[in-house]
């Protein structure tokens, strides 16, 4: 698949760039997207969430009540769940969301994923550009020259680029990234995804192995 290369001020070089096949132009599996975003969103989780049982109440154990002729139901803790400020009934407890997937399915998840945007024609081929010094106005003019800047956009660079970066930082729909970190969920929570032309080696050197 072919596609136009753009520059930074939104116009066409006059060359093209050539998409992968077998990359942007696989049947995507679902079922994998949906494995690898899920295993994402979880290894993000925290997991430090926590209430007290009644063992672990501060208070009084003494009876508060007899046990019969009072009407009502047998107590003999404040402790209980039923009064207020007792434990909780099998309240959450610290634990790790964390799980792993094999390597292949990953990297079929990601070859889907970037198969969906190619075929959506949601990839554009940018040239290799730099800034001289971290400058947000200048990535704002960037994606408004290519007409993305009411849409989520995600950039692709060949290798870290910190003013590149820090341009991008406050821009709310605007996150970058390098090639060798792409990931599922990301490809899939943009709405369109700009590629250097320098980072498409590295995409199929990563996703080709």
């Amino acid at each position: 698949m072919d596609v136009s290369v753009y520059n930074i001020t939104g116009k066409e070089t006059g060359r093209k760039a050539s998409l992968n096949d077998e990359i942007f132009g696989v049947n995507p599996n679902d079922h994998a997207i949906y494995l690898d975003v899920k295993q994402f969103l979880a290894n993000k989780r925290q997991g430090t969430h926590k209430s007290k049982e009644r063992n672990e109440i501060s208070g009084t154990t003494k009876k508060l009540k007899r046990q019969k002729g009072t009407g009502g139901a047998r107590a003999g803790s404040m402790k209980s769940p039923v009064f207020v400020g007792g434990g909780r009934i099998f309240g959450p407890r610290p634990r790790d969301y964390s799980f792993s997937l094999n390597k292949k399915l990953k990297r079929l998840a990601r070859i889907s994923a970037l198969s969906y945007k190619a075929k959506g024609n949601n990839i554009m081929v940018l040239e290799d550009f730099n800034f001289d010094q971290p400058k947000t106005k200048q990535m704002a003019d960037l994606v408004k020259n290519l007409q993305v800047s009411d849409k989520k956009t995600l950039l692709v660079l060949p290798q870290s680029n910190k003013n590149v970066y820090l341009s991008s930082r406050n821009l709310e729909r605007s996150k970058v990234v390098t090639a060798s970190d792409l990931n599922t969920y990301d490809i899939v929570n943009a709405q369109n995804i700009i590629v250097t032309e320098s980072s498409l080696p590295v995409i199929e050197s990563t996703l080709l192995k």
